[in-house]
Protein backbone atom coordinates (compact mmCIF):
# COMPACT_ATOMS: atom_id res chain seq x y z
CA UNK A 1 0.00 0.00 0.00
CA UNK A 2 2.83 2.41 0.84
CA UNK A 3 4.39 1.87 -2.57
CA UNK A 4 1.18 3.10 -4.16
CA UNK A 5 1.65 6.60 -2.71
CA UNK A 6 3.09 8.60 -5.61
CA UNK A 7 2.79 12.16 -4.26
CA UNK A 8 6.07 14.01 -4.70
CA UNK A 9 7.37 11.73 -7.44
CA UNK A 10 8.64 13.34 -10.64
CA UNK A 11 8.62 11.60 -13.99
CA UNK A 12 11.27 13.29 -16.20
CA UNK A 13 10.26 13.96 -19.78
CA UNK A 14 10.46 16.36 -22.69
CA UNK A 15 6.78 16.80 -23.43
CA UNK A 16 4.82 20.02 -23.92
CA UNK A 17 3.57 19.83 -20.33
CA UNK A 18 7.07 19.25 -18.94
CA UNK A 19 8.40 22.29 -20.84
CA UNK A 20 5.75 24.63 -19.47
CA UNK A 21 6.90 27.27 -17.00
CA UNK A 22 6.32 26.04 -13.42
CA UNK A 23 4.43 29.25 -12.67
CA UNK A 24 2.03 28.43 -15.48
CA UNK A 25 1.42 24.96 -14.09
CA UNK A 26 0.90 26.30 -10.56
CA UNK A 27 -1.62 28.87 -11.77
CA UNK A 28 -3.30 26.27 -13.96
CA UNK A 29 -3.60 23.90 -10.99
CA UNK A 30 -5.29 26.63 -8.95
CA UNK A 31 -7.67 27.39 -11.84
CA UNK A 32 -8.36 23.65 -12.19
CA UNK A 33 -9.25 23.36 -8.48
CA UNK A 34 -11.53 26.41 -8.67
CA UNK A 35 -13.25 24.98 -11.75
CA UNK A 36 -13.63 21.61 -10.06
CA UNK A 37 -15.35 23.05 -7.00
CA UNK A 38 -17.42 25.41 -9.14
CA UNK A 39 -18.84 22.55 -11.20
CA UNK A 40 -22.10 21.12 -9.92
CA UNK A 41 -23.49 19.42 -13.02
CA UNK A 42 -22.57 16.29 -14.94
CA UNK A 43 -21.45 18.32 -17.95
CA UNK A 44 -19.19 20.44 -15.73
CA UNK A 45 -17.47 17.39 -14.28
CA UNK A 46 -17.07 15.89 -17.75
CA UNK A 47 -15.42 19.11 -18.92
CA UNK A 48 -12.98 19.08 -16.00
CA UNK A 49 -12.26 15.38 -16.57
CA UNK A 50 -11.61 16.05 -20.27
CA UNK A 51 -9.08 18.74 -19.34
CA UNK A 52 -7.34 16.37 -16.92
CA UNK A 53 -7.18 13.56 -19.49
CA UNK A 54 -5.90 15.93 -22.17
CA UNK A 55 -3.04 17.27 -20.04
CA UNK A 56 -2.16 13.77 -18.82
CA UNK A 57 -1.98 12.59 -22.43
CA UNK A 58 0.15 15.59 -23.47
CA UNK A 59 2.48 14.89 -20.53
CA UNK A 60 2.68 11.17 -21.39
CA UNK A 61 1.44 10.30 -17.89
CA UNK A 62 -0.31 6.91 -18.06
CA UNK A 63 -3.74 6.51 -16.50
CA UNK A 64 -2.28 3.69 -14.42
CA UNK A 65 -0.04 6.17 -12.56
CA UNK A 66 -2.98 8.45 -11.73
CA UNK A 67 -5.16 5.54 -10.58
CA UNK A 68 -2.28 4.15 -8.51
CA UNK A 69 -2.13 7.44 -6.61
CA UNK A 70 -5.81 7.05 -5.70
CA UNK A 71 -5.40 3.58 -4.22
CA UNK A 72 -4.26 4.70 -0.73
CA UNK A 73 -7.29 7.01 -0.56
CA UNK A 74 -9.90 4.32 -1.19
CA UNK A 75 -10.95 4.26 2.49
CA UNK A 76 -11.36 8.04 2.64
CA UNK A 77 -13.31 8.07 -0.63
CA UNK A 78 -15.63 5.28 0.48
CA UNK A 79 -16.11 6.84 3.93
CA UNK A 80 -16.96 10.20 2.37
CA UNK A 81 -19.46 8.55 0.02
CA UNK A 82 -21.17 6.73 2.90
CA UNK A 83 -21.48 9.91 4.95
CA UNK A 84 -23.10 11.77 2.08
CA UNK A 85 -25.26 8.82 1.10
CA UNK A 86 -26.86 8.10 4.48
CA UNK A 87 -26.63 11.41 6.33
CA UNK A 88 -27.95 13.87 3.74
CA UNK A 89 -31.39 15.16 4.64
CA UNK A 90 -34.21 15.21 2.12
CA UNK A 91 -37.69 13.93 1.36
CA UNK A 92 -36.92 12.11 -1.92
CA UNK A 93 -36.29 8.73 -0.29
CA UNK A 94 -34.86 5.79 -2.18
CA UNK A 95 -35.61 3.62 0.83
CA UNK A 96 -36.19 4.16 4.53
CA UNK A 97 -35.90 1.66 7.35
CA UNK A 98 -36.23 3.06 10.87
CA UNK A 99 -33.38 5.58 11.26
CA UNK A 100 -31.53 4.30 8.18
CA UNK A 101 -32.51 6.24 5.09
CA UNK A 102 -31.16 6.93 1.64
CA UNK A 103 -32.29 9.80 -0.56
CA UNK A 104 -31.71 10.73 -4.17
CA UNK A 105 -30.17 13.98 -2.95
CA UNK A 106 -27.71 12.02 -0.81
CA UNK A 107 -26.88 9.76 -3.75
CA UNK A 108 -26.16 12.74 -5.99
CA UNK A 109 -24.04 14.37 -3.28
CA UNK A 110 -22.11 11.13 -2.70
CA UNK A 111 -21.34 10.69 -6.41
CA UNK A 112 -20.36 14.35 -6.77
CA UNK A 113 -18.08 14.23 -3.71
CA UNK A 114 -16.34 11.04 -4.86
CA UNK A 115 -15.79 12.51 -8.33
CA UNK A 116 -14.44 15.73 -6.84
CA UNK A 117 -11.98 13.96 -4.55
CA UNK A 118 -10.70 11.72 -7.34
CA UNK A 119 -10.29 14.58 -9.82
CA UNK A 120 -8.71 16.82 -7.17
CA UNK A 121 -6.09 14.25 -6.19
CA UNK A 122 -5.35 13.29 -9.80
CA UNK A 123 -4.95 16.92 -10.84
CA UNK A 124 -2.55 17.80 -8.03
CA UNK A 125 -0.57 14.60 -8.63
CA UNK A 126 -0.26 15.57 -12.29
CA UNK A 127 1.54 18.75 -11.19
CA UNK A 128 4.21 16.85 -9.23
CA UNK A 129 4.53 14.19 -11.94
CA UNK A 130 5.51 16.74 -14.58
CA UNK A 131 7.35 19.34 -12.46
CA UNK A 132 10.52 18.81 -10.47
CA UNK A 133 10.57 19.93 -6.81
CA UNK A 134 13.22 22.54 -7.65
CA UNK A 135 11.06 23.98 -10.43
CA UNK A 136 8.06 24.09 -8.10
CA UNK A 137 10.18 25.99 -5.55
CA UNK A 138 11.30 28.55 -8.14
CA UNK A 139 7.80 28.98 -9.51
CA UNK A 140 6.21 29.33 -6.08
CA UNK A 141 8.81 31.85 -4.96
CA UNK A 142 8.27 33.90 -8.11
CA UNK A 143 4.48 33.93 -7.69
CA UNK A 144 4.72 34.87 -4.01
CA UNK A 145 7.52 37.42 -4.47
CA UNK A 146 5.18 40.44 -3.92
CA UNK A 147 4.75 39.22 -0.32
CA UNK A 148 8.42 39.98 0.31
CA UNK A 149 7.45 43.64 0.63
CA UNK A 150 5.55 42.79 3.82
CA UNK A 151 8.48 40.77 5.21
CA UNK A 152 7.04 37.34 4.43
CA UNK A 153 9.88 34.74 4.15
CA UNK A 154 8.80 33.61 0.69
CA UNK A 155 11.99 31.77 -0.22
CA UNK A 156 12.10 29.85 3.06
CA UNK A 157 8.46 28.79 2.70
CA UNK A 158 9.05 27.65 -0.88
CA UNK A 159 12.17 25.76 0.13
CA UNK A 160 10.36 23.96 2.95
CA UNK A 161 7.61 22.87 0.56
CA UNK A 162 10.19 21.67 -1.96
CA UNK A 163 12.07 19.66 0.67
CA UNK A 164 8.80 18.17 1.95
CA UNK A 165 7.82 17.04 -1.56
CA UNK A 166 11.32 15.72 -2.19
CA UNK A 167 11.39 13.58 0.95
CA UNK A 168 7.88 12.12 0.77
CA UNK A 169 9.01 9.21 -1.49
CA UNK A 170 12.12 8.75 0.64
CA UNK A 171 10.15 8.50 3.89
CA UNK A 172 7.65 6.14 2.29
CA UNK A 173 10.50 3.89 1.18
CA UNK A 174 12.02 4.08 4.66
CA UNK A 175 8.68 3.14 6.26
CA UNK A 176 8.33 0.16 3.96
CA UNK A 177 11.86 -0.95 4.83
CA UNK A 178 11.16 -0.70 8.59
CA UNK A 179 7.90 -2.64 8.20
CA UNK A 180 9.73 -5.40 6.33
CA UNK A 181 12.37 -5.55 9.07
CA UNK A 182 9.67 -5.76 11.77
CA UNK A 183 7.88 -8.55 9.89
CA UNK A 184 11.17 -10.45 9.57
CA UNK A 185 11.44 -10.30 13.38
CA UNK A 186 7.98 -11.81 13.78
CA UNK A 187 5.86 -8.68 14.13
CA UNK A 188 2.24 -9.16 13.02
CA UNK A 189 1.12 -6.02 11.20
CA UNK A 190 -1.65 -7.34 8.97
CA UNK A 191 -3.97 -9.45 11.13
CA UNK A 192 -6.23 -8.73 14.08
CA UNK A 193 -8.76 -5.97 14.66
CA UNK A 194 -8.29 -2.39 13.55
CA UNK A 195 -7.19 -1.36 17.07
CA UNK A 196 -4.69 -4.22 17.28
CA UNK A 197 -3.21 -3.36 13.90
CA UNK A 198 -2.93 0.30 14.94
CA UNK A 199 -1.09 -0.69 18.12
CA UNK A 200 1.22 -2.94 16.09
CA UNK A 201 2.22 0.07 13.99
CA UNK A 202 3.36 2.08 17.03
CA UNK A 203 6.84 0.46 17.14
CA UNK A 204 7.36 1.76 13.61
CA UNK A 205 7.06 5.38 14.65
CA UNK A 206 10.23 5.61 16.76
CA UNK A 207 12.69 4.35 14.10
CA UNK A 208 10.83 6.35 11.44
CA UNK A 209 11.13 9.59 13.45
CA UNK A 210 14.79 8.84 14.21
CA UNK A 211 15.46 8.29 10.51
CA UNK A 212 13.60 11.48 9.54
CA UNK A 213 15.51 13.62 12.07
CA UNK A 214 18.80 12.04 11.00
CA UNK A 215 18.12 12.88 7.35
CA UNK A 216 17.11 16.43 8.31
CA UNK A 217 20.34 16.87 10.30
CA UNK A 218 22.42 15.51 7.40
CA UNK A 219 20.69 17.87 4.97
CA UNK A 220 21.25 20.86 7.28
CA UNK A 221 24.94 19.94 7.66
CA UNK A 222 25.36 19.59 3.90
CA UNK A 223 23.74 23.00 3.30
CA UNK A 224 26.01 24.64 5.89
CA UNK A 225 29.11 23.01 4.38
CA UNK A 226 28.14 24.53 1.02
CA UNK A 227 27.81 27.98 2.65
CA UNK A 228 24.08 28.15 2.06
CA UNK A 229 22.71 31.49 3.23
CA UNK A 230 19.13 31.68 1.97
CA UNK A 231 17.58 33.12 -1.15
CA UNK A 232 18.71 36.72 -0.88
CA UNK A 233 21.16 37.51 -3.68
CA UNK A 234 21.25 33.96 -5.00
CA UNK A 235 21.35 33.29 -8.74
CA UNK A 236 19.69 30.44 -10.65
CA UNK A 237 21.04 28.13 -13.27
CA UNK A 238 17.68 28.19 -15.10
CA UNK A 239 15.95 31.55 -15.28
CA UNK A 240 12.16 31.31 -15.55
CA UNK A 241 10.76 32.78 -18.75
CA UNK A 242 7.20 32.75 -20.03
CA UNK A 243 6.85 31.52 -23.61
CA UNK A 244 3.97 31.62 -26.06
CA UNK A 245 2.90 28.13 -25.05
CA UNK A 246 2.48 29.34 -21.47
CA UNK A 247 0.14 32.13 -22.54
CA UNK A 248 -1.91 29.72 -24.65
CA UNK A 249 -2.09 27.30 -21.72
CA UNK A 250 -3.31 30.01 -19.36
CA UNK A 251 -5.92 30.98 -21.95
CA UNK A 252 -7.10 27.35 -22.07
CA UNK A 253 -7.35 27.36 -18.27
CA UNK A 254 -9.43 30.55 -18.36
CA UNK A 255 -11.71 29.01 -21.01
CA UNK A 256 -12.09 25.89 -18.84
CA UNK A 257 -13.18 27.96 -15.85
CA UNK A 258 -15.51 30.07 -18.01
CA UNK A 259 -17.04 26.93 -19.52
CA UNK A 260 -17.71 25.43 -16.08
CA UNK A 261 -19.31 28.68 -14.89
CA UNK A 262 -21.55 28.79 -17.97
CA UNK A 263 -22.61 25.16 -17.52
CA UNK A 264 -23.34 25.84 -13.85
CA UNK A 265 -25.50 28.87 -14.65
CA UNK A 266 -27.39 26.93 -17.34
CA UNK A 267 -27.83 23.95 -15.01
CA UNK A 268 -26.60 21.51 -17.66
Amino acid sequence: MLKDITLGQYFPGDTVVHRLDPRTKLILTIVYIIALFTANTAAGYVLVLAALVAFAALGHIPAKALLKGLKPLVFIIVFTAILNLFFTTGDDYIFRWHSVKMTWTGLRNAVAMVVRVMLLVSGTFLLTYTTSPLAITDGLESLLSPLKKVKVPVYELSLMMSIALRFIPTLIEETDRIMSAQKARGADLETGSLVQRAKALLPLLIPLFVSAFRRADELATAMECRCYNGGEGRTRMKVLKMAARDLWTLLIGALLLAGVIVLRSLGI
